[in-house]
């Protein structure tokens, strides 16, 4: 197969995100993770741009040593000479110098005629090649530039020393069709072409920028400008990951490889999301929350029978531990079944047919149900327990300038019990209360909250799992307000612990509850 080079601009221009700016110390970071990722270029950033971003390439530069680093310039010497100085010091350094060339930009941006557009990328890349034999060319706006001035520039840039000569669509205009002949043609249209490697580099204001890469890679470029998790300018870059994976999955057919280690695709996204604080939706493809998330009954069933199915990659061949089968009003019997078998219960089918009938009417009412509301269904439907304690009256006092105070009152086997305890805030102020009238000691290993509706006036569920003398057990209770369904949590917890404790000779799928 011939290889494709990554050439990731996250860094540079992945980080004009709005939003997305990343000081020195995150950009090194970033960049290590990439180089451990197998990317071949990094673009470490634009240092004529600030201070800042001079120092952060300059220190990515002295960090990395496996890859390619390289730095941005207009084509001024100024900028050329302020990107040298930042990645000189990189084992592969390159330098990346790039003018537009489309008449919108010559006109309106640059006002320079043709002649001096090349002129000016003639200069600026004799100049680079003093520095550097490794010089990039970018021709701005290629995609929407006259084709033949196009293969003309880039000529005189490839006679001036370029190796590299990159093809942009930089505001997301072309089509994959249209971008695969731009490549096809510049291929046959330039005399020296076959001394550089073509380098694509597509925005995605149409939503066609992996599909424009493609294309571009088809008609003979080898490089491939990327960002993770496709972040860039107004609607982003080329996704490294959709890049990667389409070659990866569909190598028979395109006899074209990368060497990116994809098992590194995964946590490299999520470091990009935890620094630039731009949440990956969920429908993204290959990392995306869904991408390998089922809910759809035939799919689940599917799935259970062969991933294939419904899955072109493996989720581990990015880095995920495995697919998903999200437990919702969608899931079928089968996916049901095998989600009770994970967690460790054998249903006859008398049992299941009741446990899912009931799955159904709460799962209408939420999004998602989680292990913690299965095993809660199985203990209310399957597995009932006498009340020993009941939870009969509940008033908290609590605040800023108060210590947090509970009164509760309990129904304990038969009998009403009260008591007032205080805490370090309204919920541990009634746990202490409760364990008092019961004189329990279990230890809370688990407390969450979460809404079941939407409004302010939302219904409030809470969960808990407790642990007392080697056994756990789970509560859930649920109430508008958050404090009277921790307390029924609670209670519900005390409650299972106690029919734990009165029928020791539980099987060990028994005793899950």
């Amino acid at each position: 197969m011939d290889r494709v080079i990554i050439f990731d601009t996250t860094l540079r221009d992945g980080e004009q995100s709005p939003g997305a700016s990343m000081n020195a110390a995150e950009k090194l970071r970033l960049a290590t993770q990439l180089e451990k990722l197998g990317a071949d270029v990094i673009e470490a950033g634009f240092p004529a741009a600030s201070p800042g971003d001079f120092t952060a390439v300059q220190a990515i530069s002295k960090k990395i040593k496996k890859i390619q680093v390289a730095g941005l310039a207009r084509t001024s010497k100024e900028d050329i000479d302020s990107a040298w100085g930042a990645i000189k010091d990189a084992a592969k350094p390159r330098i990346h110098t790039f003018i537009a060339t489309s008449d919108i930009h010559l006109k309106h941006k640059l006002k320079m005629t043709r002649d001096e557009v090349i002129q000016t990328a003639v200069e600026s890349v004799k100049y680079a090649k003093g520095l550097t034999e490794n010089v990039e060319f970018s021709a701005e706006d290629a995609s929407r530039s006259d084709r033949d001035f196009l293969c003309k520039v880039i000529e005189a840039a490839i006679d001036s020393g370029a190796i590299t000569v990159n093809i942009p669509d930089t505001v997301g205009y072309a089509l994959p069709d249209e971008f695969g002949d731009l490549i096809a043609y510049i291929r046959d249209h330039t005399p020296n072409i076959h001394k550089a490697v073509i380098s694509v580099h597509c925005h995605n204001d149409l939503g066609l920028a992996t599909a424009n890469s493609l294309a571009g890679v088809r008609a003979g470029a080898r490089q491939v400008e990327v960002t993770i998790n496709g972040i860039g300018e107004r609607a982003g870059n080329t996704s490294l990951e959709e890049m990667v994976m389409s070659l990866h999955t569909r190598g028979s057919i395109l006899d074209l490889s990368t060497a990116i280690n994809t098992e590194e695709i995964y946590p490299t996204s999520r470091l990009v999301s935890m620094i630039t604080g731009i949440v990956v939706q969920p429908n993204k493809a290959v990392v995306g929350a869904n991408a390998f998330a089922h809910e759809a009954g035939i799919h689940q069933d599917g799935v259970l029978k062969n991933k294939m199915t419904y899955e072109i990659m493996e989720p581990e061949t990015i880095g995920l531990a495995s697919n998903k089968l999200v437990m919702g009003k969608h899931s079928g019997r089968h996916a049901f079944r095998e989600r009770l078998k994970d967690l460790g219960y054998d249903l006859n089918k008398e049992e299941l047919d009741q446990l899912f009938k009931k799955f159904k009417i709460l799962a209408d009412k939420r999004k998602e149900l989680v292990d913690e509301d299965i095993e809660a269904l199985i203990a209310e439907e399957i597995l009932r327990i006498p009340d020993v304690y009941k939870l009969l009256y509940l008033n908290v006092v609590s605040g800023t300038v108060t210590i947090p105070t509970a009164m509760v009152t309990l129904m304990v086997e038969g009998r009403e019990m009260q008591l007032s305890g205080f805490g370090i805030g309204p919920v541990d102020a009634t746990y202490n209360t409760i364990a008092r009238i019961t004189g329990t000691r279990s230890k809370l290993l688990r407390f969450a909250v979460t809404s079941i509706t939407g409004g302010m006036d939302a219904q409030g569920e809470v969960t808990v799992r407790l642990q007392e003398n080697g056994l756990v057990t789970l509560g859930r209770g649920t109430d508008p307000d958050i404090i009277t369904a921790s307390a029924k949590a609670y209670i519900n917890g005390l409650n299972r612990l106690e029919y734990l404790k009165q029928n020791p000779s539980l099987t060990a799928d028994e005793r899950r509850l």
